[in-house]
């Protein structure tokens, strides 16, 4: 668990009957909206297979693949593998025991004031054609990530051979 955090995965049948809900650490975090993480398909399928696994994996909880359909505001299916959905908090922790859910987190605007979450938006039941400028983002970050990496990681040290002098092995 992170500190001041609580993910809705992994956790006990005790942990997760009532989990309490912490402050807000998130600008844009309204406990309505959640992002779904699933694990990676198996092969290679396409895109619209993926977002069909979105809806039949929420329809389990909301009880109909149209009603899934109305609550999936967006998608990712390329670089990691989820979907966002607007339901209420009672059903998001029902989501997390479902198969292929790896995480259900609480959704957050990525710019304060706005109401863009991340992703492809799924719009009238449907996902809007690929673009990359979905993931900039996302892809900006990994980059910053790597760059952190390369800048802070530390070089591996070399054991020094010790040198001993004859005086020393005599000793």
């Amino acid at each position: 668990m992170i500190q001041g955090f609580r993910c809705f995965s992994g956790e006990s049948a005790a942990e997760s009957a009532e989990p309490t809900r912490l402050p807000t650490i998130l600008d844009g975090c309204d406990y309505k909206h959640w992002l779904v993480v699933m694990e990676a398909p198996q092969r290679y399928p396409l895109r619209d297979e993926i977002v069909c696994g979105y809806t039949r994996t929420l329809a389990m909880v909301l009880g109909s693949e149209e009603e899934a359909k109305k609550s999936i505001y967006s998608v990712s299916t390329k670089y990691y593998y989820a979907f966002g959905c607007k339901i209420a908090e009672n059903l998001a922790h029902q989501i997390k025991s479902l198969p292929n859910v790896k995480w259900v987190l609480p959704d957050s605007y990525l710019c304060h004031g706005g109401n863009g979450y991340g992703g492809e938006p799924f719009v009238n039941g449907e996902v809007v054609p690929y673009d990359e400028k979905y993931h900039t983002d996302w892809l900006k970050d990994q980059n910053d990530d790597k760059s952190l990496n390369k800048i802070f990681s530390k070089k591996p040290r070399r054991k020094r051979k010790k040198k001993f002098s004859k005086d020393q092995e005599d000793a």
